[in-house]
């Protein structure tokens, strides 16, 4: 009976879409998180009868039956977060498109939207990096503050100033590397707030004069989950799960009843 494939796979479907909805309200809360959405398509349908139609007669339509769906995509929404302010000067958001970058201590390049950096003190000697110690890289490379800092100011175009102590003035470190992508969706996450550019993504492309957005200091940007959304797709996942199962206990039903024909 085609009905108890066809809802298994629906009821597979939406278990995966609960995982998607889940994902995204345990990060209601991770700075520049983007939340993700499960596309569906159905799959292949079987034909029964074929149109006949010849000089206006015949059957002019086909008897098809389906045999249920297959989860095809996550996509994720890179609509901006709010922005909040934390008056940490080392906190960074982006106001556009754009994204930071990172680099790991293989060289390998991420991009990131989470703009919490940290000092990282390297012989007596600070590098801007985030959470895991990524370097942040600038126009030459790795972000090298130097030691004695009193201030550290970051432009909107991302130029970088610092004051050393006793000193009054500001000496340009560089300017904070933006980049953008044609096709954003495409991008391959690996977790801790890293994306990874692939072949749907294409290359990063450099940002000049603000065309990725520009770089709020003392700012960070929330997740742009929203709670109430989220929890309206999780009741419907819900009921269409629930759908499903009631289609197989049909099924089951029926199968029973003509098991039974013989008593």
């Amino acid at each position: 009976m085609r009905a108890l494939w066809t809802a298994a796979s629906g009821m597979k479907a939406q278990q995966l879409n609960v995982d998607t909805i889940a994902n995204n309200l345990a990060n209601v809360n991770t700075t520049g998180y983007k939340k993700q959405r499960v596309e569906f398509k159905d799959l292949l349908y079987e034909t029964l009868n074929r149109t006949n139609l010849d000089q206006g007669q015949g059957k002019p339509v086909n008897l098809e039956v389906g045999h249920g769906v297959m989860p095809m995509a996550t996509t994720r929404s890179f609509i901006k977060g709010n922005f909040e302010q934390t008056n940490n000067s080392l906190d960074f958001a982006i106001d556009g498109d754009g994204f930071f970058i990172v680099r790991d201590e293989n060289d390998n390049l991420f991009y990131t939207r989470d703009g919490s950096f940290k000092l990282s003190i390297e012989d007596d000697e600070a590098r801007l990096v985030t959470s895991e110690g990524y370097y942040v890289q600038a126009d030459g490379g790795d972000i090298e503050l130097g030691g004695d800092i009193a201030e550290i100011n970051v432009s909107e175009a991302g130029i970088i100033t610092v004051k050393r102590k006793g000193e009054e003035e500001l000496e340009e470190i560089g300017q904070i590397t933006l980049v953008r992508f044609a096709n954003p969706a495409g991008l391959e996450s690996i977790g801790k707030n890293l994306y990874k550019a692939t072949t749907a993504s294409g290359e990063a492309i450099e940002a000049f004069e603000g065309e990725a957005g520009s770089i709020m200091q003392g700012f960070l940007e929330t997740s742009n989950v929203q709670v109430v959304e989220e929890m309206i797709k999780l009741i419907t996942a819900q009921r269409a799960y629930e759908i499903n199962s009631k289609s197989i206990q049909t099924a089951d039903q029926m199968l029973e009843q003509a098991n039974n024909l013989r008593r």
